[in-house]
């Protein structure tokens, strides 16, 4: 029987463990809720909805602590239990689902297991050790998600930062160049919406990997942005595949891996890796890239950045038109107020960003314009350079009111 109480979440217990996997019910027979809850509270910080667009707004608030696993009736009034597991598994999909319902069938079954990605199909009525030893292995399955996808995020911002603090020591240029085009394609690709876009920063940020297979001269002549000969040329048309060897074997970077192959490949498909591939074919990241890269080099040879802009637009074929537009209207705009600064190089912190080039007393390169001060920086300057190179004076640029 069902009661006309009306909608509500009751969380059960006001000492709950903290570990304790926390368990959605919903069923529009409070009843069957005071059921659930009763032989789920031993084991689970178990929440209550009786009716479905309850359980939709719990869900969506528990944003910040969601829900391990979610108990939905099949049949409720509105919206049935296959629809609202379909909607919480768009909203939060490492909740798990299960369907508990008195109304078995094959048809049933077969649609909760293909449109709500049922985790497990339980009948009514349900006994005591088979509803925890489902809700149980259900919450077994989250902690196994999260727990796997929490080890490959930390092994790949492991692996991205291993890479970067290589390039920051072998080529601070080509690692500036890095961070330079990073920024140009994080404020693009949000401005085109780009579903992918930390993939798209991530390649901007490594796309300049291949150069450590280059003599320095050349590298180099790149950062300055002046022409290269023929066989110069040949030589930096390697560095896309170079750089897409080098995280070849890191999980989850096979959209990187794909932009930066395509990075110095024109719209027309000229100089892609792959015959035939050219427009829209090529990943969004790799033509965002491939803009961005063209005008660093314009404005590294002197070029103002409004002019770089309208250069790259008067060329027929190398470029998509929707990406030039963004490049054209989000190019120049700041992110937030900053200030010019003449300071001690032994005196930069994390944070700041080079305005000019750092050399040493015999021309050597030691930080690039644009490059951004980071740890492997900073540790290099506290014990690798001497006492009167710390001592020269340096340009950066940090945000208002400092870093």
């Amino acid at each position: 029987m069902t009661s006309a109480m009306a909608p509500h979440s009751v969380p059960v217990g006001s000492r709950i463990p903290p570990r304790m996997p926390r368990v959605l019910c919903v069923d529009d027979d409070d009843f069957v809720l005071a059921g659930l809850r009763r032989m789920l509270r031993a084991k689970f910080d178990v929440h209550i909805a009786n009716a479905p667009l309850l359980a939709i707004k719990m869900v969506a608030e528990a944003k910040e602590s969601p829900f391990a696993v979610i108990i939905c009736d099949l049949a409720m009034p509105g919206v049935n239990g296959i629809a609202l597991l379909k909607r919480v598994r768009d909203m939060a999909p490492d909740t798990v689902r299960i369907l508990l319902t008195g109304h078995a069938n094959v048809d049933g079954a077969i649609s909760a297991v293909n449109d709500g990605a049922v985790f497990r199909f339980l009948t009514k009525p349900c006994g005591f050790e088979s509803l925890v030893s489902a809700v149980s292995a259900g919450a077994e399955q989250h902690r196994l998600t999260i727990s796997e996808r929490e080890l490959l995020e930390q092994t790949l911002h492991g692996a991205v930062k291993a890479l970067t603090d290589v390039l920051t020591l072998v080529s601070p240029s080509a690692f500036a160049r890095g961070t330079r085009l990073k920024r140009y394609v994080a404020r693009v690709a949000g401005a085109l919406g780009a579903a992918n876009q930390w993939e798209i920063e991530i390649a901007a940020l490594l796309s300049q990997l291949g150069t450590v297979s280059l003599p320095l001269a050349l590298v180099e002549k790149l950062h300055s942005g002046r022409p290269l000969d023929v066989e110069e040329q040949r030589l930096a048309d390697g560095i896309p595949i170079m750089a897409a060897s080098f995280i070849a074997e890191i999980p989850r970077l096979d959209e990187v891996r794909q932009i930066l192959l395509f990075q110095s490949t024109a719209f027309d498909g000229t100089g892609s890796p792959h015959a035939g591939v050219r427009g829209e074919a090529i990943p969004l990241g790799a033509r965002i890239l491939k803009v961005a890269t063209d005008l660093d080099a314009l404005e590294a040879s002197g070029m103002a950045s409004h002019v770089a802009i309208w250069t790259l637009t008067s060329r027929e074929g190398p470029y998509d038109p929707k990406v030039l537009t963004a490049f054209s209207s989000s190019i120049g705009k700041d992110t937030g107020p900053v200030s010019v600064r003449h300071v001690r190089l032994g005196d930069v912190r994390a944070g700041m960003v080079f305005a000019k080039d750092v050399t040493s007393s015999n021309g050597l390169l030691l930080a690039a314009r644009g490059q951004e001060v980071g740890r492997a920086l900073t540790e290099r300057l506290q014990h690798s350079w001497s006492g009167s190179l710390l001592d020269q004076d340096v340009v950066v640029i940090m945000p208002v009111g400092g870093v």
